[in-house]
C-alpha cells in the first residue's frame, strides 16, 4: 500500500554508482556465456509444466526467482509447491560468468536501474520464471499438516511453466474481493498459520514502512509504503522453504546458513521498558514478536516502538559449515535454523546452498565446485550486503536532500522515532540531544536536534539540505 508520494526533480545517481565502485557492463566472455545458455536453455528431464504455478512480485519486476502453487492434501493439510529459478543450470562452474557473479555478489537496486548479478539475458530472460514459457527450476514440495507444521519435504530439478505474473497490490485487491486465483487461493490461510507458528517459536517481524525512489517522467517520486498482508503471507512461503533447506543441510553435515543471534536479554529488557511510556501494552508471557504483531506502525507511538525493536535484530551473517554443525545455527528473527535458497537470480549464496540441498536430498556427494565455494561465501556476501545497503540508503538520502534543498528554514510536522541514548538508556555525555524524526509530508526520515519526546508528534525546522553531501537535518521548532 502506497502511503505517500512526493515529486522530486531529475536526479543523477551516477556519482553514487562511482563512489561505491559498482560494476557496469559484464565482461565480454561472461556475456557470451550468458547469451549461449539463453539461446539453448537447459531442459531438465522431470516435467512439471502441468502444475499451474504463478509468480507474485513487485509490479515492475522481471527477475522472477519464485513461482508457487498451493493445494489441499487429501486427508487434510496443505501442499506447497515452490519453483525456484535454476540458475546453477545456466552458470558453468569455473567459467567467466561464474567469476563475474562472485565479483558482484548480489543485485544492487538503484532508482535509475539495477546492477544485476547476472546479465539481463538471464536475469530477466532465459532464467527468469516469466509467464507462458518453459523454464528450468528447482521445485520444492513442502507438505504441511492442518496446523501448518512441516510433515514432508522433497525437491527436484524440473521444467515448469508459470501461468501468470501477479503483483502484490493486485493480489491484495483480489484477496480483499475474495477472488484470488486458484494457485494461490490458500495463501491467506497458509500464511496466517505459518505466521502464528513463527510467533509461538519467538519469531520477530518488523513491519517497517519502506522508503523508495521511483522514476516519474522527467522527475522522481519519493515513496513511502507499508507491506500489504498478502506480501507478508508470500514471505512466509519463502521462510518455510528456507527453514526446510537449513534442516536438510544440518542433517547432512554441510551447508550455508543465514544466522543471527537471538535477541539479548538486556535489549529485550530495554524494549519492554520503552513499551509503557509509548502506550504499548506488553502482556505477560508474550514475546517481542507477539507484541509487535499487534501494533499499527502507521501510528507514531507504535512506529517508535518498532524502531526501538530494530535493536533486537543485530548480527545477521552467513555461516558455512562442513562436518560438525556451527555453534550459531539459528536465525534470531526466524527463531529457527534458516537458509537463503529462494532468490538465486539476485543472491550468489542461494545458487550454492540450493546445489548442496539437491545433492543431500538425492543421496549424492555434494559437487566439489559447490563444496569449495561454501567457506568463501560469507565474506563475499557480507561485503556486497554492505554495498547494496549503501546504494539503497544513499539513493534515498540524495533524493531527500534534492527534494528539500530549497526549503531550508521551513517547519514540518513529524513523529519522533528514536532518541539518542547510550546503551544504558541514559543521555550521552558531551553530545547535543537529538534523535530521528519521520516527516509527514514529504516522507523523509532524518536526524533532528533538540529534546525530543519519543513517540510524540512535534514541529521541526529544516536546517540543512545538502545534495552534495546527501545530508538532511532538522531542529526542534
Amino acid at each position: 500500500m502506497v502511503i505517500r508520494r512526493v515529486l522530486a526533480p531529475r536526479i543523477d545517481f551516477g556519482a553514487l554508482r562511482r563512489e561505491l565502485g559498482l560494476p557496469e557492463e559484464f565482461p565480454a566472455a561472461a556475456q557470451r556465456e550468458a547469451d549461449a545458455t539463453s539461446a539453448a536453455p537447459p531442459r531438465p528431464a522431470a516435467d512439471r509444466t502441468d502444475v499451474p504455478f504463478v509468480t507474485v512480485d513487485p509490479a515492475g519486476s522481471r527477475d522472477l526467482d519464485q513461482a508457487m502453487h498451493l493445494a489441499r492434501r487429501p486427508g487434510g493439510g496443505f501442499r506447497v509447491s515452490y519453483a525456484i529459478a535454476d540458475v546453477a543450470a545456466h552458470v558453468r562452474p569455473g567459467g567467466a560468468l561464474e567469476e563475474e557473479t562472485w565479483r558482484r555478489g548480489q543485485t544492487v537496486y538503484l532508482p535509475d536501474g539495477t546492477v544485476p548479478l547476472h546479465p539481463e539475458t538471464l536475469s530477466e530472460g532465459a532464467a527468469s520464471l516469466l509467464p507462458d514459457v518453459d523454464r528450468a527450476a528447482v521445485v520444492w514440495t513442502v507438505d504441511l499438516d492442518g496446523d501448518g507444521a512441516t510433515v514432508g519435504v522433497a525437491l527436484e530439478r524440473a521444467l515448469v511453466r508459470s501461468r501468470a505474473k501477479l503483483d502484490y497490490v493486485g493480489v491484495q485487491a483480489a484477496a480483499d474481493a475474495g477472488r484470488l486465483p486458484d494457485p494461490i487461493a490458500l495463501l491467506p490461510e497458509i500464511g496466517a498459520l505459518l505466521t502464528a507458528r513463527g510467533l509461538r517459536r519467538g519469531a520477530i517481524n518488523l513491519p517497517l514502512p519502506e522508503q523508495d525512489v521511483e522514476a516519474d517522467g522527467d522527475g522522481w517520486r519519493l515513496v513511502l509504503r507499508g507491506p500489504v498482508p498478502m506480501e507478508e503471507h508470500n514471505a512466509q512461503i519463502s521462510l518455510l522453504t528456507g527453514m526446510a533447506a537449513a534442516d536438510i543441510m544440518l542433517a547432512g553435515g554441510i551447508g550455508l546458513l543465514r544466522t543471527m543471534p537471538a535477541p539479548k536479554p538486556e535489549a529485550v529488557a530495554r524494549l519492554r521498558a520503552a513499551a509503557a511510556p509509548l502506550g504499548v501494552h506488553w502482556p505477560d508471557g508474550v514475546g517481542p514478536g507477539g507484541v509487535i504483531a499487534g501494533l499499527d506502525p502507521s501510528q507514531p507511538r507504535a512506529a517508535a516502538f518498532v524502531d526501538q525493536a530494530a535493536e533486537l535484530m543485530r548480527g545477521a551473517a552467513y555461516t558455512a559449515f562442513d562436518g560438525a554443525p556451527p555453534e550459531q545455527r539459528e536465525h534470531g528473527g526466524v527463531a529457527a535454523a534458516y537458509a537463503h535458497v529462494t532468490a538465486p537470480l539476485r543472491r550468489l549464496a542461494d545458487r550454492y546452498a540450493t546445489e548442496v540441498c539437491l545433492a543431500l536430498h538425492e543421496g549424492r556427494t555434494v559437487p566439489d565446485w559447490a563444496r569449495a565455494a561454501l567457506p568463501r561465501l560469507p565474506e563475499v556476501m557480507a561485503t556486497t550486503d554492505r554495498a547494496a545497503s549503501a546504494a539503497s540508503r544513499g539513493a534515498i538520502e540524495l533524493a531527500e536532500a534534492v527534494l528539500l534543498e530549497h526549503r531550508v528554514g521551513e517547519t514540518f510536522d513529524a513523529a519522533v522515532l528514536d532518541v539518542d541514548a547510550a546503551p544504558d538508556g541514559k543521555a550521552r555525555p558531551g553530545r547535543r540531544p537529538g534523535g530521528t524524526v519521520a516527516l509527514d509530508d514529504p516522507p523523509v526520515r532524518a536526524r533532528c536536534l533538540g529534546e525530543l519526546p519519543l513517540g510524540e508528534r512535534v514541529r521541526v525546522r529544516l536546517v540543512t539540505a545538502d545534495p552534495a553531501a546527501r545530508t538532511v537535518a532538522f531542529e526542534l521548532a
